[in-house]
């Protein structure tokens, strides 16, 4: 039986030629920048990569909560439009001080319930739009983009030639959006079908690109209390298993693990407990 590979030690190039001692992608002694950290998938995000080592900034609008985070993680809060060119090269620069940028999470997004024809007769907002469109998927892009260019600048971490990953958020209803989903469903399903070329693009230097697409998870935006807990278990009586929401801490162990794990590359994970989205 061949000896275990330690995590140190991963085999270089065709089969026969000698292991690297080069490592892994790791977090530790690296930068990461988060949009959207402040709060939600993103703080815990941040906190999990903050956790393993990781200089995170967090690019948020949301400036007492993200300063907040940031203290609490030791990490730097950079006040981020997405949307915006000036702000997001601004926030990427921060992010390339120290440690070498390496990893890329993108949580940054709203949403919006509006039909395409109201039941008045008048059709959607172009403006809400236009403004859903803006923030989820060209923010998401805009990251993206630029903080891509900022780690092909850096030197690779293996002899694959890899430089780092970037992390999308998009969700299940990009891919089954309900009733009156249309800008947010057409804003994730653009992430989602941004992973694929995106990956192809990227490989050239050494990036890796994948999604996740959440369902029904547990965060602040519910609020608390008996009527809050009432509503949270109607949206997750659809879900498989488990029979429950998803929790912010389990999206964070997830975008670690596509950190840490070399192959996972061009994938859309469904990260829903199995749940799919009824028309309503």
């Amino acid at each position: 039986m061949a000896p275990e590979v330690p995590r140190s030690r991963r085999p270089a190039g065709p089969a026969g030629r000698q292991p690297s001692m080069l490592p892994a992608m790791e977090l530790s002694g690296t930068a990461a920048i988060i949009s959207g950290g402040a709060s939600g998938l993103g703080e815990a995000a941040a906190r999990e990569l903050a956790a393993a080592g990781s200089a995170v900034v967090i690019a948020d609008l949301n400036e007492e909560r993200g300063k907040a985070v940031a203290a609490e993680i030791g990490g730097e809060f950079v006040k981020t439009d997405v949307s915006d060119e000036a702000a997001v090269t601004a926030a990427v620069g921060a992010a390339t001080k120290g440690a070498p940028l390496r990893t890329v999470v993108n949580c940054a997004g709203i949403g919006w319930a509006e039909r395409t024809v109201n039941r008045e007769g008048a059709p959607h907002s172009l403006a809400t739009f236009r403004k859903v469109l803006d923030i989820n998927l060209i923010g998401t892009f805009n990251l993206m983009r630029i903080a891509a260019a900022a780690i092909a600048r850096t030197d690779p971490v293996d002899t694959d030639g890899q430089r780092g990953v970037v992390i999308n958020t998009a969700s299940i209803a990009g891919i089954e959006g309900q009733t009156g989903q249309l800008a947010y469903a057409a804003s994730k399903g653009g992430i989602i079908g941004m992973t694929v070329p995106a990956a192809r693009d990227l490989a050239a230097i050494g990036v890796r690109v994948n999604t996740i697409c959440p369902g029904i998870i547990d965060t602040p935006i519910y609020g608390t209390g008996p009527a809050s807990e009432q509503f949270k278990a109607k949206l997750a009586a659809p879900v498989v298993f488990p029979k429950r929401m998803g929790t912010a801490a389990e999206f964070a162990a997830l975008v670690r693990s596509l950190i840490e794990n070399d192959y996972l590359n061009a994938e859309v994970i469904r990260f829903d407990g199995g749940i799919r989205f009824q028309p309503k």
